[in-house]
């Protein structure tokens, strides 16, 4: 199975900035090049939302599936390559972290005092009985890098006036996606929904964006909530409390022996 690089999920990337203009093509001999530059400029630009030099933030991941509801507070920092998400509540699972640098991804487990070097299989599986995956809380978004984006549809979805995408895989890419389709709000630019499909164009899961609001001096959707294509009643919400860009952080957050303080 080709392995997943990138996509539009907790760790977003960068600010959104004005997408380029590009150069008016005549009514009579519209230019698809055009058209997929924007496009690709569009995607890029929503895929690196979320991230700058530096950030952190706080939220929390509301679970509902076969074992009822329940709730993680948890806590996020980013610089760089380096990625540290721990839990804070509830009690019995505070501490509880995943730490990224580089390639490499390490778990610890406060109940234990282990830290686990995870492989790279091990990453793909869900976190915490959620439905999102350790991948998706720490890995980079490389989606214009590793996708060919074509605009699929402009109209209305869910009655938002939208623009479609449908991102193809290249044929170097290493994803595990056989397409992935994103909607992007004609009116701000910010993701409004996500799909996710096997080679087989089957939609396996689907990410929709909202409650959009200005955090640290830029407008981001807020709520995010992941739902399994096969498991229809079951879905994971995670909701900023905060997040604050380009501060500050200390190297030694982002250390082995700190996970355990």
């Amino acid at each position: 199975m080709r392995r997943q690089i990138g996509n539009v999920a907790i760790c977003l990337a960068m600010a959104l900035v004005s997408p380029g203009r590009s150069s008016p093509a005549s009514a009579a001999d519209p230019s698809p090049v055009v058209a997929d530059s924007r496009a690709q400029k569009l995607v890029d630009q929503v895929s690196q939302l979320f991230s700058s030099r530096s950030s952190i933030a706080t939220l929390t991941m509301e679970i509902s599936d076969e074992n009822g509801p329940r709730t993680l507070a948890l806590k996020l920092w980013s610089s760089g390559e380096r990625v540290l998400v721990r839990i804070d509540a509830p009690q019995d699972q505070a501490g509880t972290s995943i730490l990224k640098v580089g390639h490499d991804i390490w778990y610890y487990l406060p109940k234990t005092n282990r830290t686990v070097k995870l492989p790279a299989a091990m990453t793909m599986t869900s976190w915490m009985g959620s439905a999102f995956s350790i991948d998706d809380l720490v890995k980079e978004s490389f989606l214009v890098r590793d996708y060919s984006v074509t605009t699929s549809y402009e109209g209305l979805r869910r009655t938002v006036a939208v623009n479609e995408y449908t991102l193809t895989p290249r044929p170097d890419a290493a994803v595990v996606w056989g397409k992935i389709v994103l909607q992007i709000r004609q009116a701000n630019h910010m993701p409004a929904w996500q799909g996710y499909y096997d080679e087989d164009g089957k939609l396996v899961r689907e990410l929709s964006f909202s409650d959009y609001k200005f955090m640290g001096g830029r407008l981001v959707p807020t709520r995010l909530m992941m739902r399994a294509a096969d498991k229809p009643g079951e879905q994971t919400t995670v909701v900023y409390q905060t997040i604050s860009f380009d501060v500050p952080i200390g190297a030694q957050i982002f250390s082995l022996p700190d996970l355990a303080r």
